[in-house]
């Protein structure tokens, strides 16, 4: 990241209105590259496990390209899991990102999203942090970035998340400064998705298809656009059962009625074709590019305060 180096304290012109709140009062200067202006643009806060599964990542990639689309910004902590896919996403679909560090915003952490921190401040976005330059990160400098991240957005996107996390720890804050919290739920299974699942029954407010994305952002971002859903893409019976949640081979063949070794064989070619990935513990998932597969794909969008439709 080459771009200057910059420095904003509360009394500044650009220190961004949502941190002069009365429980970010604590926030006394931030550290930045790339475009400080960015800080007061409509932004969407995206968060999930660090170590998401295929189905959290599809999430975090269907927020940050939905929310470009809607030139809407992106604010990620830049971790691993769904920050980086959401924050690649928004990039790869033109639009742009705020990362909110836990070092220094003249370093990258972690490595592996040193991607999106150089593309965050090349395409207009920035890269910022309440650590001084050259910090290293902290145990302690990632709950006080989970704050900045949930305060920055007036709505905070939960793509997937276990019952205690850090990106629970960053949804409580944004419960405490009454921002919108959305929520996309999860099979009842999977253990990193206890955590959205209890926020949706506490009230967060559900997303459960793309087109559901699509009209909050439209309600409550105040820009407009026309949603049509279409077909979805055609499920054969095995993928539709990874869909809902990770199975290992024995379980699944039994569930489905199938000899193991047929199903093996489904599976293998499945992986060879990028449909779906064996998991660590053994498990299959369909990938993040086939749950975008299978999203609603046909369209109609329209944007603008006069209501006028675009194709």
């Amino acid at each position: 990241m080459s771009a200057e180096r910059w420095e904003l304290e509360r009394e500044d012109e650009l220190f961004p209105e949502s941190l002069r709140e009365e429980t970010t009062r604590h926030i006394k200067k931030l550290y930045g590259v790339g475009d400080p202006s960015v800080l007061n643009a409509a932004s969407l806060s995206v968060i999930g496990a660090r170590r998401a599964t295929p189905y959290g990542i599809a999430i975090a990639e269907m927020a940050g390209r939905i929310a470009a689309e809607c030139e809407v910004g992106v604010v990620s902590g830049g971790a691993m899991g769904c920050d980086h896919a959401a924050s690649r996403a928004a990039l790869d679909a033109g639009g742009t990102t705020v990362i909110v560090s836990g070092c220094g915003a003249d370093d990258v952490y972690p490595r592996s999203s040193a991607d999106i921190f150089h593309d965050a401040v090349e395409s207009g976005g920035a890269v910022i942090s309440l650590s001084p330059w050259g910090a290293p990160p902290t145990r302690s400098s990632f709950p006080r970035r989970n704050v900045v991240i949930a305060a920055l957005s007036p709505a905070l996107l939960v793509a997937e998340a276990g019952e205690r996390s850090g990106t629970m720890s960053t949804a409580n804050a944004a419960l405490d400064m009454d921002r919108t919290i959305y929520a996309v739920p999860g099979s009842i299974f999977s253990p990193n998705s206890t955590g959205t699942n209890r926020l949706v029954t506490e009230g967060a407010l559900p997303i459960c298809s793309e087109v559901d994305l699509e009209m909050r952002i439209s309600m409550d971002y105040g820009v407009m656009r026309i949603v049509m859903e279409g077909a979805n893409a055609e499920m054969g019976e095995v993928a539709s059962a990874l869909a809902a949640s990770p199975w290992r081979p024995d379980e699944l063949a039994a569930r489905l009625g199938q000899s193991v070794l047929t199903l093996l064989q489904t599976l293998a070619d499945y992986e060879s074709r990028g449909i779906v990935e064996h998991l660590p513990d053994g498990r299959y998932s369909l990938t993040s590019a086939a749950y975008q597969q299978y999203r609603t794909t046909p369209r109609l969008r329209g944007k603008g305060s006069e209501g006028e439709e675009v194709a």
